[in-house]
This record gives structure tokens, sequence and C-alpha cells, in this order.
């Protein structure tokens, strides 16, 4: 773990450490604790880690400067990627009084932590974790699924992709349960678009950084398309490999979970061209480009908000929003009945514009499709994307009636 940092926020004091929880104290106040549990050593460490703990402080500062102010502790920690941790640090948070847990940018671990929320009447705010089956099969009156998902994702860039032509793809795809959602997902929308997939290969996640083997897999496919079910330094390692063998000049590429700061550490010479869906972009209006500019002063030197951060924004916004309208007793009281309350009232915020939650725990809003501009596009260093389409807010998403979630009446 690492050592222990202090700080206050405008909506009351809050203590930040990471990963343990200082001893009950009397308070005049009833205070909400939040845990937010993600990658701060590991290949979505730029994505998570310090720049979402910022982006929580912002949620808290600007709601306490429009009036909903709440009492606050914060704690963070590293799930390192491996479920016997992670869950056993969600397991104490909600003993030891974390109210809601979220980011958790790890599938595999989010499907534990959202058990444990439904056993233990906690919050569970999905915000990093991408399997469509936290608000399908396993979806729970506990948690709600915020950012993304991989049918968002794969409906989003694959068909587009196919549209464009884009018509025989290969996989390369992280072996764990993420990866295989995403292409699951990503092969579905491909093979309804009238594509074909020709190939995959599942590489040892998070241990590997060589790729060239698999890449030439995925050339011997002759593939028009090289769809990356990865995110974060693997999907960042992956592009460069591929421009290194000059496979980005034969097969386009598509980051099926590419986000802004994986691009950044592509560089545009490399990206140029790659397709990718995110809700978020901080050039993308007045609202992002207004929050980016109140965020960036807390952010990691040289690290821009990305949707990841952005969605914990989100959802810590709507989520204290509705703490504070049923009281602050009453939600830390019943977890189950803190996400009612979101699902009852609309949700408006500046990075993901205004929305819903739905019956099934899904945040619903619009998403855009991408398109990494060439370097002589490019005005900043983070200048980088150039909108390609616009995907509204129903369209995003799956039917409800298609997720299987038990919750959902017929």
């Amino acid at each position: 773990m690492l050592g222990h940092r202090r700080t206050f926020l405008a909506a009351g004091g809050a203590l930040v450490a990471n990963g343990i929880i200082p001893r009950a104290r009397a308070q005049a106040t009833p205070t909400l604790r939040l845990g937010i549990l993600g990658d701060l050593t590991g290949p979505y460490r730029d994505l998570s880690g310090l720049g979402t703990l910022a982006c929580v402080r912002q949620a808290i500062e600007d709601l306490a400067r429009a009036g909903t102010s709440v009492q606050v502790e914060v704690v963070q920690a590293d799930h390192q990627h491996r479920a016997d941790v992670g869950s056993a640090l969600a397991r104490q948070w909600y003993d030891q009084g974390v109210d809601a847990i979220l980011e958790v940018n790890n599938s595999a671990i989010a499907l534990a932590v959202a058990d444990l929320a439904r056993e233990k009447d906690k919050v569970f705010l999905a915000t990093g974790p991408a399997t469509a089956d936290l608000h399908g099969p396993r979806c729970s009156p506990n948690h709600v699924h915020w950012t993304y998902d991989t049918w968002m994702l794969a409906h989003g860039a694959g068909s587009a992709t196919v549209r464009a032509g884009g018509d025989s793809w290969f996989f390369l795809t992280a072996d764990y349960a993420f990866g295989h959602a995403l292409q699951r997902d990503t092969a579905q929308a491909v093979e309804a678009a009238g594509g074909r997939v020709l190939g995959q290969a599942r590489y040892p996640f998070p241990a590997t950084t060589d790729y060239s083997s698999f890449l030439l897999q995925a050339q011997a496919s002759r593939a028009k398309v090289l769809g990356l079910a990865n995110a974060g330094t693997d999907t960042v390692n992956c592009v460069k490999q591929a421009h290194e063998f000059g496979l980005t000049r034969r097969m386009r590429m598509v980051g099926l979970l590419c986000l802004l700061g994986d691009v950044r550490a592509m560089g545009a010479e490399a990206a140029q061209g790659l397709l990718t869906t995110e809700p978020f972009y901080w050039d993308l209006n007045d609202r992002t480009r207004g929050f980016t500019q109140r965020v960036l002063p807390r952010m990691p030197t040289n690290i821009y908000p990305s949707t990841n951060h952005a969605g914990a924004y989100s959802a810590v916004t709507h989520y204290l929003k509705a703490a504070a309208a049923m009281g602050v007793a009453q939600a830390k009281a019943s977890g189950r009945a803190a996400i009612e309350r979101m699902k009852a009232i609309p949700t408006d915020d500046d990075c993901l514009g205004v929305g819903r939650v739905r019956e099934d725990g899904r945040k619903i809003h619009q998403v855009y499709l991408f398109e990494v501009k060439t370097p002589a596009e490019v005005r900043t260093g983070w200048d980088l994307y150039k909108l390609a389409g616009t995907i509204e807010a129903e369209q995003a998403m799956r039917p409800l009636s298609q997720g299987g979630c038990p919750m959902v009446r017929s």
C-alpha cells in the first residue's frame, strides 16, 4: 500500500488513505464513505489511480459550490488485477463502514464486488469495468453500471467499421473476463452487420508485453481489421508494435476500449486513423472543456481526464445528489434504497451530459465514435480526436429486453 495522505474538500473533511479505514469517531453529521478500488501501479494506472481521485474530489467540490454539501470521506487502494486482493479489500471496506465502492476497472473483480454489495446492502458504482453482464444476468439492485460496456463498445466501433468496408476481422484479446466479453460482443456486432471473423489470438493478461507472434498471426489471416479486445498499456503496446511492423498500413486498427490517454501514449504517428468509441472527450463541448479546466490542476502531471475519470466524476455526482435528496442517514442505511433513488431522478453532469439510470442498472447517455487525427491535424499534445459520429443514448446501449437481467419485468 502507499502511504497516507490527507486532504480537505469543500464538502467537508475527507480522509484520503490507501486501503485503510480510520476508526469510527463521533460526528454530528452523517458521513458518506467512498472507496476507489482501482489500478495504481498496473497497465491501467494512467486511466485510473490518482486521476480518478482528482475527479472524485472535483465532483464533491462542484456539488458543494452548487449548494449540495455532503460530508464525505474517501479511501483508495490498488486491486493489482488480482481477484483475491480486490475481493478482500472490498469486503474489508464494506465491513469497516464504506458505503459505496467505485471504479474497479477489472471485470472479474467487479463481478465479485457486485455480489458483495448485494450481500451487505451497500452501493457499487461500476464506473471502470466493461463486461455487459453487470447489467445483464449479473444485474443487482445494489449496483449501477455507469460508463461503458462491451456491448456499447462493440456496436459503436464494430458496426461502424463494417459499414465503412472493414468486413473481415481478426481479434487480439486479453485472456480474462473483460477481453472475452469484448471479443464476443464485437464479433456478434460484426457478423450482424454482414462482416466475418477470420481468427483470434488470446494472450496472457497482465503478463504480456511482446505481441509480435500474435501480430504475425493477425497479418497471416489477411483480415482487413485488427480488433484490439484489451485496454490500457496493452492497447498502447499493440498499436506501437503493429506500427513498427508496418501492419497499420495493411489493416485498420480498432481500439475496442481505447481511451484518450492510450492514444496520447501511442502518439499520433502510430495511432492515426484508429477508431474508438467513447462517451467523453475533453474538447467535445463547452461543458467538457469547462470541467477539464477545473480538474486539470488536480490531475497527475501531464494527464488529461479520460473517459474512466469522467465516469467516476459523473457517478459520484449523481450518487451524492441522490443521497442528499433522500437524506444521508437513509442512504447509508440501505444501498438498495440509494440505488432506487438514483434510478428515480435524471442524471446531468458536465462530463456525460443528461441521461438516466435504467431499470437494469445501466446508465444511459450519448456515445461518440472518434477517429484519431493525423500528426498534421494535431494542434496540441491532447488534441487527438475528430468526431466521426454520434450514437444517441437509447441506441448506444443494449436493448433492455436483450440483456437477461432478472430484475427486468417481461
